[in-house]
């Protein structure tokens, strides 16, 4: 494959190419928010029992991340290493790694949608639903498992148009789905009358369009890298293994986002009932919108870190993990204060009962008490993602959510009761996201100032 000098991250400033990447990701990260919490704010102000509808939404949530989970296995391995390959040159394996996900997305949504519509029932029950929510959580669910294929190419295949250096493009990816999203649920929801059903309905036929849309530009002229039959082949084991090593990292992570909030769910109805139940669905909603920028920042920089690391520019990678990094833990100071001050506007977009609003302002407040500590974690993870360090990733995926928020979760309320619950994530934000920065300052920043000193003494010796 001849190479083609677009979207080369080793020329001009760390800071600018990580933007130029992180803007649009960004972008589409606050579009992505809105198709997924456009359906809550919908459902929360719906007449009748909009409260236990909310509830039994949010009930779907750990399914809905267990869902994302698999597409990250794949694509959130694949998309660094194909950075990586990119970098250095080797074209053909890059894009090995973007038909081999693509064809194992494939599969694992078709057998993930048998699963959960065979085990639906018991599946959302072990998960917190009481006989009065489960009707409204089968029935959003029952229509969204139809797009889980959908999903899973719209999110996971997305990565590897970013990884090339098309961030519009995918920016476009999200913005479509969302658009789309944001005009069909009012009128599935309000016009037809069809509750939870319609913002169901609304976010399948939005994610269709979204995945539509990254197929065909995978399948066009423009990107280096395309989706081919032969490129689908999954005959080199080593090549899968390597894909999903480093994908386990945002595997694990999805995976503990969705144990913890199964946890939390039945936790929480066993000590306040569905009422705190519906306040967790806002609670994670308003994280959700906080987060976002964090995430656009980190995703963003990912591709750039990768593509340096894979050129031998290690003083570069280096500058770059210093910009994420102030640049996340100014966003999440601010963004911690602002909440801090005025929780109830964010409580209000998703309803307007006041027993909900008096539950949720104080719960808010304890559960975003260490959300700037999070900025370290989110930079911490990225750099292992986007140089290659798979079995640090994973770990601190584990950490932060399996090892020290369920524990947490369950013991805390029994000496502090239902808030014992929301302070787990301020006190796993201190220690997970500590741990996480301090371990990749004591091992990736001595080997990138290593493979320098290396670097410079063999460009000497070559002269």
């Amino acid at each position: 494959m001849e190479e083609k000098n677009i979207n080369d991250f080793s020329k001009g400033a760390m800071w600018k190419n990580i933007l130029s990447m992180a803007i649009p990701v960004t972008a589409a990260q606050l579009v992505q928010l809105l198709y997924n919490i456009v359906d809550r704010i919908y459902i929360g102000h719906m007449q009748g029992d909009a409260s236990l509808a909310l509830t039994g939404v949010g009930l779907t949530f750990p399914i809905i991340s267990l869902i994302t989970a698999f597409s990250l296995l794949f694509s959130s391995g694949g998309a660094p290493l194909c950075s990586i390959e990119r970098g250095r040159g080797n074209h053909e394996r890059a894009e090995k790694l973007l038909g081999n996900c693509f064809c194992l997305l494939l599969i694992t949504g078709c057998l993930l949608m048998v699963v959960f519509y065979v085990f639906m029932k018991p599946i959302l029950y072990a998960f917190g639903a009481s006989d009065v929510t489960y009707p409204f959580a089968s029935s959003y669910l029952t229509i969204y498992l139809i797009g889980t294929l959908f999903v899973m190419i719209s999110t996971g295949m997305n990565m590897f148009i970013n990884s090339q250096g098309f961030g519009k493009v995918g920016m476009a990816t999200t913005m479509i789905g969302a658009v789309c999203n944001i005009i069909l649920d009012p009128i599935f929801i309000f016009v037809f009358h069809m509750g939870v059903q319609g913002a169901a309905l609304a976010t399948i036929i939005s994610q269709g369009v979204s995945a539509l849309w990254v197929f065909h530009f995978l399948t066009g002229k423009k990107p280096m890298y395309k989706i081919k039959k032969v490129c689908m082949k999954l005959n080199d084991l080593k090549l899968i293994l390597d894909m999903v090593s480093l994908g386990l990292s945002g595997f694990v992570m999805a995976v503990t986002n969705s144990l913890t909030q199964i946890v939390c769910n039945a936790t929480l109805q066993t000590y306040g009932g569905d009422i705190y139940v519906g306040s967790m669905t806002i609670l994670n909603s308003v994280r959700e919108i906080f987060t976002l920028a964090t995430q656009g920042i980190t995703s963003g920089a990912q591709p750039v870190l990768g593509f340096n690391y894979g050129a031998g520019e290690y003083d570069r990678v280096k500058q770059g993990i210093k910009f994420m990094t102030g640049l996340t833990v100014g966003y999440t100071v601010l963004a911690w204060l602002v909440i801090d001050l005025v929780p109830q506007v964010f409580i209000g977009l998703f309803t307007s009962e006041p027993e909900l609003m008096a539950v949720s302002i104080p719960s808010l407040r304890i559960f975003f008490g260490g959300f700037f500590m999070m900025s370290l974690q989110f930079s911490g993870q990225s750099t292992f993602v986007a140089l290659g360090y798979s079995k640090h990733a994973v770990f601190f995926s584990l950490l932060r959510k399996a090892i020290i928020v369920v524990p947490l979760t369950l013991i805390l309320p029994r000496f502090m009761g239902i808030n014992g619950v929301f302070y787990a994530e301020p006190i796993s934000n201190y220690i997970g996201g500590t741990a996480c920065f301090v371990v990749m300052l004591l091992t990736v920043w001595p080997r990138l100032s290593k493979d320098t000193a290396a670097k410079n003494t063999a460009a000497k010796n070559q002269e």
